[in-house]
Parts: structure tokens; sequence; C-alpha cells
């Protein structure tokens, strides 16, 4: 089959099952692997013990594995580093020697990690209960086969975005762990307070119609737009630039908080909405308190202290009640770097991984298609 100047094989072809497993128990339980929908390989967390290991698969380096009841989601990856073991559900193959220089198997599995071959998988599948993809199916499939230097360039681009999601999720880890770390520590430098006195309510409706932007905060601490709006948002309470809102209905631990950064907004009126008074300002940080907020002790504080029978609610008597250190200004603002420098490596890591998942099959379709 010819398209566009891409050949098209039979990817069964140039491809060749690996067919060593650990029948002489060479390999322990912890080199069990398995693949999740990322395609990702993880240890396992299946039960291990007196578990058999002799049918487990080995899976070295350059190889491809796929949960074949799982193909249609995603679990496929390519190994690269040291060996493994997977169940004996897994199929493994690798691309063939004579064939390794004109196909990639990192662009091989770029490729079937599509959502459009994830659909195809779906059609052609078979089975009643549980479908499964075997190996001789895979076979049958007509791949295309660009150029080693085009398909070099896809998986160039893939490599290069999750070489910045690696990194940067290096960096977010330790940096966040060393933020939780020093606001523990400052629980035992500083005396605990009290936060109601520092904090002024506002009860601001939208008579007029003001604000159009109608928000709700989730129990990531983020505002999002509601799944339901309405195009009267009179009775809604308006939420400016640097002011807190929290909605008092609570769900378990979780309380939906954050500080508002983006244009002013509007929220329904279960919400309660406050800033720190400007007197206290040069006391207490905006940014540094909402750390504290955001904390799951803070949830499990107010879920604890909360009322009510079906459900239960965050009251202004204990959100006033709630103590925090206070160290100097400058303590809470290098502290809030430190955590803007973990969220923004953070950010940087997903977008990354978004991107990753964006642009390669974009890149495919133009590679096939030019």
């Amino acid at each position: 089959m010819e398209g566009n100047n891409v050949k098209w094989v039979r990817l069964g072809d140039y491809i060749s099952q690996r067919r060593e497993n650990n029948s002489s128990l060479k390999y322990g339980v912890d080199l069990i692997e398995g693949v999740n929908s990322d395609g990702e390989f993880q240890p396992t967390k299946a039960i291990t013990d007196n578990i058999n290991l002799k049918p487990y698969k080995v899976v070295r380096h350059g190889d491809i594995v796929y949960n074949p009841s799982r193909l249609n989601i995603g679990s496929l990856a390519y190994r690269t580093g040291g060996m493994c073991i997977v169940s004996h559900l897994y199929q493994v193959f690798h691309i063939k020697e004579k064939y390794q220089s004109i196909l990639s198997a990192e662009f091989l599995t770029l490729y079937l990690r599509r959502s459009e071959f994830y659909r195809y998988v779906d059609y052609d599948n078979f089975a009643s209960q549980r479908a499964e993809y075997n190996l001789r199916k895979l076979g049958e499939l007509l791949i295309p086969l660009p150029s080693p230097a085009e398909q070099q360039k896809v998986v160039n681009a893939w490599r290069a975005f999750r070489e910045i999601k690696v990194q940067n999720e290096a960096k977010a880890a330790p940096l966040m762990q060393l933020c939780q770390s020093y606001i523990q520590e400052l629980k035992h430098k500083y005396p605990m307070q009290e936060i109601g006195p520092y904090l002024q309510f506002f009860k601001e409706k939208n008579k007029d119609n003001e604000i159009k932007l109608e928000q709700g905060i989730n129990i990531a601490k983020e505002f999002i737009t509601p799944q339901r709006s309405n195009s009267d948002l009179s009775s809604r309470i308006k939420v400016r630039t640097g002011q807190f809102a929290y909605c008092t209905q609570l769900n378990n631990e979780n309380v939906a908080i954050s500080l508002r950064v983006g244009p002013d907004c509007v929220v329904s009126p279960v919400y309660e909405v406050f800033e720190i008074k400007k007197e206290y300002k040069h006391i207490l940080n905006s940014e540094y308190l909402l750390l504290w907020l955001i904390r799951k002790e803070f949830g499990r504080y107010v879920y604890w202290s909360s009322v009510g029978s079906a459900y239960e609610f965050l009251r202004y008597d204990n959100l006033y009640s709630y103590k925090i250190p206070l160290p100097p200004i400058e303590v809470q603002q290098a502290i809030v770097n430190i955590y803007k420098c973990a969220n923004e490596a953070k950010r940087i890591a997903e977008e990354a991984d978004r991107l990753s998942r964006e642009v390669c099959p974009a890149l495919l379709q133009h590679v096939i298609h030019s």
C-alpha cells in the first residue's frame, strides 16, 4: 500500500515475539512491573506472596510490551534501561534486527499510542466478556514506514517534551517538600495565633450585574467555570482580586477555598468572601495564609469542627479560631516563593506532558501524509 510517498507495510513482517520467560526463577518479585494507561512501566500493585514466577515473561531493552486486554486504553510501552519481568498475560515483542535501521521501535510505540489506534482496536477486537488483542492480530496491522530521518523527527520531539516533564517533576517534588518542611518548623518556632482578628468578611451582591464572570471553586482549590450558569447574576456574590472565597458546604475534609488572582468574578451565595484587613497586610501575607488553608490539616480541622445534619458547614467562627504561626513577613514571602517555584515546575511538567500527547500525534499525521 502506498500513500503520499509513504510506504505502508504489514507490521507482523517487521516484529518478532520475545519468547523468554522466567522458568529458571532467575528473577524475583522485585523485578515485576506492569504497564499503565499512560504508557509507563511501574512496579506491580498485585500481592506477590507465594506467587509462581515461572511463567512471567522477560522484557529487555528495546522491547515493546502491552496488555492485550487494555490496549484500547493505552497500556503499551517501550522498554529502556534495565530488564524486568511482566505477567504472562502481557505480549512482548521487538523489531527484528534486520529491520531496526528502517523502523524505529520508539516511532512504532508513538504510532500505536494514538487515540485513533485505540478506537481501531475497539472496532477490530474480538472476544465476549474480556476483549483481548493478541500479537497475531497486531501483526496484521498495516503501518506507515516513513524514512528513518522522518521517524526520528517525531521521536526527538517526544523525547524533548518528556525530558522537560521529567526535569521539572524532579524539581517540583523537593521544592514542595522543602516548603512543607518549613511550614512544619514554623509551628515550633512561633506562637500559634487565631487568624480571625486579621480577616474582614464581605457580602457584596452583584445587584447591578456589573460583573459577568461567574466562577466556582473545586476541591483542587482552583477557580473554575461552574457546570451550571445563570444569565441573571444579580444574586451572586462578588469576589475581588486578592480576596479569598470558600464554599460553606463541605465535601468531607475537602474545603473548596482559593485566593482570587484573576479578574473580579461572582460566586454562588453559598460562598463566603474575605480578605486580610489592610492594617494587617504587613503582618500576614495573603499567599502565605493560603498555604495554610489548602493543607489537608486545615481540611481535617474544619470537618471536625463543622456542624450540620445531611451536610457539614464551615462556619465563620470555625475559620476565625483556626491558628497559624506568624513569622516575619519576609519569611512568609520566602516560603511563598518556594511554593511558587514548585508550582511553576509542576505546571511546566504538566504542560510538557499535554503537549507531547497533542504535538506528537500531529507530527505523525504530517509525516505520514507529507
